[in-house]
């Protein structure tokens, strides 16, 4: 790839969150500071750099990388990117487990913990520029301390089965789940655990919601959700997908969510691009910017519960909504209680993905139901050129799901 052609599109792609993990690390000034982190995909040369210069400038540098013998794990790329980078010096293989999936990394001053950055962005070419990605800097003492110790963990490359060590004691010990949530509150919630009750806690908050609940899923929605969207309520609740399904039963998964899209107090969007020219007049849309990718368009693992109210929660990080990434891999969550400013944050960027999705899947669903139109053809027939283009708004169980989402925003 010729970088320098194409750094003013990965500028605008990267949208500061590379500038900002760059921005993070560059804090570790000098031998009192610290960077002690886990990276699932750890390849990013940029980053790597940042790293190595850090430890540079003195800094105390240690990074936790997948290292598991896994034929579609990251293992041999991260060994070539850390290679090329020369900072073997600075990481640790984690060798044992299934999917070491974590990406977080804590800024400590001579010796203790200071601040963390976290999220579900791989450090990759797809995970920066592909695909919906999210970093998160908390500046809390209490928060990183937990992740530094979790680290701690990590770097001893622990055994998780539960006849050869107590690893998943340890991580629930240090963050117990389901628990009482005090207000203006973050409670980290880390993985392998011992069974799936945190992810049955977070089915739990999702279905108090009282008005609203938006969630974003990468790999299919888990039947502990389902159920949650499929609830008969006025609950407005929202999801954006990368796709409807993941491994086996597709048809089934599908049927199951087009389902619930078809509930009038429930929208869900899924990943798409236009596929064809002329669409925008001058520039053809594409699915990927590298040939081959895990993920189009949706990486996020999030879940916003009453977002505009007074207290809403938060549940964000690595892990997705699944049995998996609370049972087996290595995986790290934050339950933000009360925090208004943050929910603004996450539901500004979730309307900011579901506009452009729903509008590029309802194109998808017009050009394979009229095969010999074009998006042109989509359009024409978007626009409104007589009656009145409210009436959906005002008519109860409309099946678009505006009546609740004009319900929800107006406060009625």
């Amino acid at each position: 790839m010729a970088r320098d052609r194409r750094s003013g599109a990965y500028e605008w792609l990267s949208r500061g969150l590379l500038e900002g993990v760059i921005a993070f690390i560059t804090r570790a000034e000098d031998d009192s500071w610290g960077l002690k982190g886990a990276f699932y995909e750890f390849q990013w040369p940029a980053v790597l750099e940042a790293l190595r210069a850090a430890k540079g400038r003195g800094a105390d540098v240690e990074i936790v990388f997948d290292d598991i013998e896994n034929a579609s794990g990251p293992r041999a790329k991260n060994e070539a990117a850390i290679k090329a980078a020369k900072i073997k010096g600075l990481c640790v293989p984690r060798r044992n487990g299934t999917l070491m999936h974590n990406k977080f990394l804590v800024l400590t001053k001579d010796g203790r913990a200071k601040a963390l950055l976290f999220g579900s962005t791989n450090l990759t070419e797809n995970g920066i520029f592909g695909h919906a990605n999210c970093v998160h800097i908390v500046e809390d003492a209490d928060v990183a301390k937990k992740y530094l110790q979790y680290f701690e963990m990590l770097r001893g490359d622990p055994e998780p089965a539960a006849d050869k060590s107590d690893y998943k004691l340890k991580t629930v010990d240090l963050s117990p789940a389901p628990l009482p949530l005090a207000a203006n509150s973050m409670n980290p919630v880390f993985s392998p655990r011992t069974d799936v009750s945190a992810l049955e806690w977070y089915a739990k908050l999702a279905g108090e919601a009282g008005r609203g609940l938006f969630m974003t899923f990468a790999f299919g929605m888990n039947s502990l959700f389902r159920t949650v969207f499929a609830r008969d309520d006025d609950v407005l609740r929202m999801a954006l997908m990368e796709k409807e399904w993941t491994g086996r039963n597709k048809e089934a998964q599908i049927a199951a969510i087009r389902e619930l899209q078809r509930r009038p107090n429930v929208v869900i969007a899924i990943g798409n691009h236009i596929p064809l020219t002329g669409f925008d007049q001058w520039l053809a849309e594409i699915e990927r910017i590298i040939k081959h990718v895990n993920i189009h368009w949706v990486h996020t693992k999030f879940m916003l519960i009453d977002p505009l109210s007074d207290e809403p929660i938060v549940v964000t990080g690595s892990a997705n909504f699944s049995d998996a990434s609370t049972k087996t891999n290595d995986e790290n969550m934050l339950v933000i209680n009360g925090s208004q400013r943050v929910a603004d944050i996450y539901l500004g960027e979730f309307f900011r993905l579901h506009s452009h999705y729903a509008f590029r899947q309802a194109v998808s669903i017009f050009l394979s139901n009229n095969p010999d139109k074009t998006p042109e053809d989509f359009a024409q027939r978007f626009l409104t050129e007589d009656g009145d283009w409210t009436i959906d708004y005002f008519t109860p169980n409309d099946r678009n799901g505006r009546y609740a989402r004009r319900k929800y925003f107006s406060g009625s």
